[in-house]
């Protein structure tokens, strides 16, 4: 007998269930033509001045100890709202939260942060945890913008996020290839790193 089909065609699936599957990583990536591989990446990032980057740090570790993070919609509002709003101060990007995307049967749900600057976009996947698992979750949700996406850019960027630990992802479109990058950058002990590659990002380098 061969072996069953890790999605099944004949089933609708939201970006959400990609999270829940039992399978590989690269399996599941594959299914849909892409190719999946990590590697350490130097990602860009901006020579602007983040003047109100230290003020930012400060809020987030003076409130730490008083917040409990025990779930996803904690984590989102406490410390992935902040920093998304001080990207909107520096690049003017547009946020769209909780974004409905409908491609196909195996390409739809809602994205929790679809940000969009000039000719660039920025997926950002909000998890409680198991940053591997949403991974997945993000990579499909790229590939559903990759078959959508009206910017003519050859990379799309995505991040999985919860929290206090944010990991990025790139997809190249001619190549179909996705990179899952081996660094993590902590909030708020790496906040400085991050925030000049999230604004990098957004106004295109």
């Amino acid at each position: 007998m061969g072996k069953t089909p890790i999605i099944d065609s004949n089933q609708s699936y939201t970006f959400a269930d990609y999270f829940k599957l039992n399978y590989e990583p690269d399996e599941i990536i594959g299914y849909f033509g892409y190719n999946l591989k990590s590697q350490s990446l130097t990602l860009p990032t901006t020579q602007q001045n983040l003047e109100r980057l230290t003020d930012l740090k400060d809020r987030i570790e003076e409130s730490l100890p008083y917040i409990s993070l025990t779930s996803e919609t904690a984590r989102r509002e406490f410390l992935i709202a902040p920093v998304i709003i001080e990207l909107i101060h520096y690049t003017h990007a547009k946020v769209r939260v909780e974004y409905a995307l409908n491609i196909n049967n195996q390409l739809k749900g809602v994205v929790d942060y679809y940000i969009k600057a000039d000719n660039q976009l920025l997926v950002i996947e909000a998890k409680n945890a198991d940053l591997e698992r949403g991974i997945v979750q993000l990579a499909v949700e790229l590939i559903a913008f990759d078959n959508w996406s009206p910017i003519d850019n050859p990379i799309l960027y995505g991040a999985v996020s919860i929290g206090n630990i944010w990991q990025f992802v790139i997809l190249h479109r001619e190549s179909k290839e996705i990179t899952q990058d081996l660094n993590l950058y902590r909030v708020p002990n790496d906040l400085e790193t991050l925030m000049k590659i999230l604004v990098a990002l957004m106004k295109n380098f």
